[in-house]
């Protein structure tokens, strides 16, 4: 009996033992890291009565940004994602729109230098709906839609990147230009919808905090054909930030885009804007 009792003391001195003991947490995987941007800007200006005229007017814009990086020994996978579509509506004009966008890229990097490294990278551009001009009567013009264009974009080569502000890409690449409706504006030719060109691109990345509150976010994008080089695409996004608080923010973008296939004369959009800002991750 003296035993049996002996035994259970032990038994339940190990088992209060085991209790006590601090359990250690798992250390968290830090291999990859998220983060997402959500902004809003909204305009408004309506009259009652005003004698100096003017038309009452309505804008919006939505914009969706993210980036998912993984880094874990010489692996380096950056995949980032942009969206934005924006309405406006002047007066008794039915409502336009004023600013569409899906942008997607991968870069996967095998790092195996300090500053000169192998890497193989995937793109996409395109809208979400139908994009119009209109005439001097007001007619609406019908010029682009969903996929209609739509750049994919594939490329193998070398980055560079002698700091933490700038890095330069620069490889052999694979162009596809799709498009159905449109396609004599964007391919050349009416008769395809597709155009898969070779060439080589050259994208520079700018990351560069001027200030405390104050970002400036540069990317050039440059496409040149082998059979064409004469037809080389040009594409700069610039964007100026100047963060007010925690949830405001002033932005100013400019946006560049010279394609000869399309038009000999260099497209600019420029948007200047007070934005909520809701970070999500």
């Amino acid at each position: 009996m003296r035993t049996m009792i002996f035994l259970l003391f032990i038994a339940a001195s190990a088992a209060l033992t085991q209790e006590s003991q601090p359990v250690v947490p798992a250390l968290a995987d830090t291999s990859w890291k998220h983060t997402m941007i959500i902004s809003a800007n909204i305009t408004q200006v309506s009259f009652t009565d005003w004698a100096q005229g003017g038309e009452n007017a309505l804008a919006y814009g939505l914009f969706l940004e993210g980036k998912s990086a993984y880094a874990k020994d010489v692996i380096e996978w950056v995949n980032e994602y942009k969206f934005g579509y924006g309405q406006a509506k002047l007066g008794s004009q039915s409502i336009r729109k004023t600013d569409d966008k899906i942008d997607l890229e991968s870069v996967l990097t095998y790092k195996i230098g300090t500053y000169i490294n192998p890497f193989v990278s995937a793109s996409l551009k395109t809208q979400f709906t139908e994009g119009v001009k209109y005439d001097a009567t007001g007619s609406a013009i019908p010029v682009s839609n969903f996929f209609d264009p739509a750049y994919l974009m594939q490329t193998v080569g070398v980055v560079y990147q002698p700091g933490p502000v700038v890095k330069t890409r620069l490889g052999a690449a694979l162009r596809e230009t799709m498009a159905k409706t449109y396609a004599k504006a964007y391919i050349g030719d009416s008769t395809k919808t597709v155009n898969v060109e070779g060439g080589v691109e050259s994208v520079t990345e700018v990351g560069w905090t001027i200030m405390e509150n104050v970002v400036l976010n540069a990317k050039l994008e440059i496409f040149a054909p082998v059979k064409h080089f004469d037809r080389m695409t040009v594409r700069s996004d610039n964007t100026l930030s100047a963060k007010v608080n925690k949830f405001l923010s002033m932005n100013l973008n400019v946006y560049l885009i010279n394609d000869p296939q399309v038009q000999a004369r260099t497209q600019i959009k420029q948007t200047l804007a007070l934005g909520f800002n809701f970070t999500l991750m």
